[in-house]
């Protein structure tokens, strides 16, 4: 399957029926802060708990030179990456002008006080992940 079939297969799995892996709990993530989790791979994605109390799932790699995005500042519904102070979008992984990239995001499913993240997505390549959610932009796959 190449990494195009996989990410439209991504795309269009139902996103209720999809398998959820419980990976941590919210009171492992501090109010605009942030937890890593470790891929399969060894690939860490970074859980961030936005102003809203909302919880978001990113690559834990900023699209401009894979500074850890688990380390920087949460604001408002963004990440300042620790590195050179880009802003990246929780929602989407995106940079806010006037940078442009974007770093894999994942879906997040909260039920009481668990977190989960979909199975599927986290034994997925990386770049079928950037495929599927950066539609094209610079992804997070910087060293």
């Amino acid at each position: 399957m190449s990494a195009a079939d996989f990410a439209a297969d991504l795309a269009s799995a139902a996103h209720a029926d999809a398998a959820w892996t419980q990976v941590c709990t919210l009171a492992d993530i501090p109010a605009l802060g942030a937890r890593r989790v470790r891929r399969p791979d060894g690939v860490d994605i970074a859980l961030f708990r936005a102003e809203s109390d909302r919880i978001y799932a990113l690559l834990d790699r900023c699209p401009h030179k894979g500074g850890p995005l688990s380390q920087g500042i949460v604001f408002g519904e963004s990440v300042a990456c620790p590195l050179h102070n880009w802003t990246i979008r929780l929602g989407d992984g995106r940079a806010q002008a006037p940078d442009d990239g974007c770093t894999p995001a994942f879906a997040v499913k909260v039920e009481g006080e668990q977190i989960y993240l979909r199975s599927d997505q986290l034994h997925a390549p990386i770049a079928a992940m950037a495929a599927s959610t950066c539609h094209g932009a610079a992804c997070g796959s910087a060293a």
